[in-house]
């Protein structure tokens, strides 16, 4: 890749993260985009009241637990004065029972209303709105008997954990510990204990594909530490009682998907991996994940073997195990998170993406879990093995 292509790209994420609609909205001007603001084409009418996130299709009830945790071994790489590298965790797991506990927050108010200003959503949504979004996890729920494998999940660029929240509690119903990982300083809107917000300072800092490497291998470091605290007695308790860690994959969307991969590479206990519409920006990507395997899904118009700026034929030619590259014509960016699903259900979809959230969420859903069921519990899927009528919209490359 050239060095213009990977400015291009560069340029192409922190837009994304910074610039891309909440929900839905018109192109924005190069002036908006460069201050991060959206204009928006909101229509007359719309319903404000509470959305709900897709019903999970597992057998299990899903249980939520949040951890904070932080390792004092560790210098934050965007802010050297912290007392160490800061997480936050939101562990979902299969439950015994879904009359236990209280119902799951989506996320704060106060997080919701930095995201829907930093998407110029602020007095089109109401904080409260997005914030009182209803999940089908139960806080404190009692843990179902058994051990499961484990998928750590990592956002987007500048994105909070709370935008994979369907995906998380999907695959905790189909019987997985998952843990979704708020990396602190990279998010525009992660309430931590105590009601502190961080800045996104890597959203300022990050304008360079170097620094874009130094996030993602900062987050593959993260997500190890998640896995040695998460399968330790001492500190995760009930959630180390539940995991198989013979069994540990990764997923993320955008410089999460990088994430994954940059992890598997540094750790040998993350047996598989996904990468959802996100480039790699390390040189190396691919390398060392031996014959482990890797799955990278992707919007057909930007994804797709020959598209400009993105990286993935490299890493493409790096991995040596199962690997699959698919592409999702009419998906946008954001196709993979919560956000369609919840931009349809309040009257806002974009129009500059033709792909439903309903049916964008199907998608995520069913190439995500098939892959792990394959993967980390050896069930066949022949949804893996090619195209399918039932899902058109998917295409399977092979370069």
């Amino acid at each position: 890749m050239t060095t213009r292509s990977r400015r291009a790209a560069a340029a192409a994420l922190l837009t994304c993260a910074l610039a891309v609609p909440l929900l839905g909205a018109a192109p924005a001007s190069a002036s908006q985009q460069a201050h991060g603001q959206a204009q928006y084409s909101v229509p007359g009418t719309r319903d404000t009241s509470a959305p709900e996130l897709p019903r999970p299709a597992g057998p299990h009830p899903v249980g939520r637990r949040t951890l904070h945790l932080v390792d004092p071994h560790r210098t934050d790489p965007w802010m050297p004065t912290a007392r160490g590298r800061e997480l936050l965790v939101s562990v979902s797991y299969p439950a015994r029972s879904a009359r236990t506990g209280s119902p799951a927050a989506y996320m704060t108010t106060g997080e919701a209303r930095l995201l829907l200003e930093a998407r110029g959503l602020a007095g089109v949504v109401p904080a409260e709105t997005l914030a009182g979004t209803r999940t089908h996890a139960r806080v404190g729920a009692a843990p179902a008997r058994g051990r499961f494998p484990l998928v750590l999940l990592s956002p987007g660029f500048g994105m909070p954990r709370t935008t994979l929240t369907s995906l998380a509690d999907d695959l905790a119903s189909r019987g997985y510990v998952v843990a979704a990982v708020d990396h602190a300083y990279e998010s525009l809107a992660t309430e931590f204990p105590g009601g502190r917000i961080p800045p996104c300072v890597a959203c300022e800092a990050a304008d360079e594909r170097p620094e874009l490497a130094t996030v993602v291998r900062g987050r593959a470091a993260d997500l190890s530490f998640v896995i040695d605290q998460l399968t330790d007695h001492r500190t995760a308790g009930a959630p180390a009682r539940m995991i198989d860690s013979r069994r540990i994959g990764a997923a993320g969307h955008s410089i999460g998907g990088a994430t994954a991969a940059a992890t598997m590479a540094a750790d040998r206990r993350v047996r598989a991996g996904v990468d959802l519409d996100g480039d790699f920006f390390v040189d190396d990507a691919g390398d060392g994940l031996g014959r482990r395997p890797f799955m990278m899904v992707g919007a057909e118009n930007t994804h797709a073997p020959g598209s400009d700026g993105t990286d993935w034929a490299g890493a493409w030619d790096r991995l040596h195990g199962w690997k699959r590259w698919l592409t999702v014509e009419g998906a946008g960016h954001f196709s993979f998170t919560d956000f369609p699903w919840l931009g349809d259900r309040l009257g806002l979809p974009d129009p500059t993406v033709p792909l439903s959230g309903e049916r964008s969420w199907h998608i995520t859903r069913d190439y995500v879990h098939a892959f792990f069921d394959l993967h980390l519990r050896g069930i066949p899927q022949p949804l893996l093995d090619g195209p399918t009528a039932s899902r058109p919209e998917v295409e399977f490359h092979r370069p």
